[in-house]
């Protein structure tokens, strides 16, 4: 007689099935641990920022625009503005490019114009005060603003904002080519706007400048504005 056949039981493995869910889920799940990860660099990067000290000696200081309200600098500019004005007094640079174009928020005025009224107040001459009146982001604040300042030979320059903006505007002016050991990026601590709203926003804003960047070096596009 023949010995019976024995049934080798089948192997664990091949009894799985594709799961395309849980595939799905785990994509999402990498997908949210990178995203966090991200984030929490981008917040140490913004809140690692530290004044340079003692801030140097310049030929003009470049002062990033921000909304105006009802044709005057927002409580936020206004900051900037001030910042920049006290190192004019101070005597650290001569002269100031005001950068910014048109709101489209209801103000009649550029944002170079609102900020050249609002030095004007303060004692500042017309003839201090070079205006850039099309920016409408960051990036093109920088960009705009280089050829204003080569034109008149300005070689040493600051450029004024507030501390959670500096980082992404110092890592544009090094995209831009402006040289490192010329340019000073200063960012004052705000009083007046929200640290919660502005590094929640600026980790948005820095990572889409992160992607303009890749894609602009492909030569795919500009930057929108942010």
């Amino acid at each position: 007689m023949k010995a019976a056949a024995v049934k080798r039981p089948a192997k664990r493995g091949s009894r799985r099935k594709f799961r395309p869910f849980v595939l799905f889920l785990r994509i999402c799940a990498w997908v949210a641990a990178i995203g966090a990860f991200w984030c929490a660099y981008l917040l140490w990067v913004i809140s690692g920022y530290e004044l340079p000290k003692p801030v140097p000696k310049a030929d003009a200081a470049i002062v990033l625009g921000a909304s105006l309200w009802s044709d005057r600098p927002s409580p936020g500019l206004q900051e900037r503005l001030d910042y920049a004005f006290e190192l004019y007094k101070q005597g650290l640079f001569g002269h100031f490019i005001l950068s910014g174009g048109l709101d489209h928020n209801g103000s009649t005025l550029t944002e170079a114009e609102g900020m050249r009224n609002y030095l004007t107040a303060k004692g500042v001459p017309a003839a201090a005060m070079v205006l850039e009146n099309d920016a409408r982001s960051t990036y093109e604040n920088l960009l705009f603003s280089k050829p204003l300042a080569a034109k008149r030979g300005w070689k040493r320059l600051l450029v004024v904002t507030h501390d959670f903006h500096a980082p992404r505007a110092k890592e544009i002016a090094e995209y831009l080519d402006y040289p490192a050991s010329n340019t000073t990026v200063l960012g004052r601590k705000s009083k007046v706007l929200s640290v919660a709203y502005n590094d929640s926003r600026e980790v948005l804003a820095f990572t889409k400048w992160k992607v303009d960047e890749q894609l602009m070096r492909l030569g795919l596009r500009l930057p929108d504005s942010f």
